[in-house]
């Protein structure tokens, strides 16, 4: 499938350019729109494998949380020892370079650690060249206890991605339950978004730093564990 993506993209662009017509440009943009969506559609896994479940046999979830580790880290932390909750961390490389101390103390009380690039570049990640992709993942790396675990920003990827966590032994993680926290600033919405998309195995996305992060994690734990689910770290 990758390489049909591949082919078809690449005589999306050609079409129009060799034509000279607006037709040619409408096949073009036909034959383009399967690559476009294998990028900004996170679980979309036409240029390689997304994990964006895991298999189980019983009622359980892995929450992951994104963007830190910023300053609300000692209070996330506190907050998922009360509520006796684990999960995975997936950070940017520049707050971990900044705040090596807050990705100890995340480590240290029993979570683990992920790669969500060193600038978390969301607006240009999807359509950066493979030296940039590399390059985000590299430094990002070197600023965190090593891990297989990738997530892109905003979920999004392109055609180098996967080429680049193949050469790292690293593998991308997409997620199936999501609140839209990074912006929806409601916690009682992220939860009940969150309540609605649950399952058995889902890999479940909240979002640390912003103003209302804390109340939203702890209202989408309630809700998750109110469907009779319990957290697991799976990989």
């Amino acid at each position: 499938m990758r390489t049909l993506i591949i082919v078809l993209a690449i005589a999306g662009i050609a079409c129009p350019i060799v034509l000279h017509s607006w037709t040619s440009l409408l096949i073009g943009a036909l034959l383009f729109a399967p690559m476009m969506i294998a990028t900004l559609r996170p679980n979309v896994e036409w240029l390689g494998p997304v994990v964006y479940q895991f298999a189980t046999d019983k009622n359980e979830v892995w929450l992951t949380i994104d963007d830190g580790p910023t300053d609300d880290t000692t209070a996330v932390l506190d907050l998922l020892d009360r509520l006796n909750v684990r999960g995975t961390f997936f950070v940017k490389g520049v707050l971990a370079a900044a705040h090596p101390d807050r990705v100890r103390d995340i480590v240290g009380r029993g979570h683990t650690i992920g790669n969500h690039s060193h600038t978390h570049p969301g607006g240009t990640f999807w359509c950066a060249p493979p030296n940039v992709i590399a390059g985000q993942i590299d430094r990002c790396n070197a600023a965190i206890p090593p891990t297989k675990l990738f997530r892109a920003p905003v979920g999004f990827k392109n055609v180098f991605v996967h080429p680049a966590l193949g050469k790292r032994g690293m593998q991308l993680i997409g997620f199936n339950a999501r609140a839209f926290d990074a912006v929806e600033r409601d916690p009682t919405v992220s939860a009940a978004r969150i309540a609605k998309s649950v399952k058995r195995g889902s890999i479940v996305l909240l979002h640390q730093g912003r103003a209302w992060s804390l109340a939203g994690i702890e209202q989408s734990v309630n809700a998750i564990r109110a469907k009779g689910y319990g957290f697991v770290i799976p990989f």
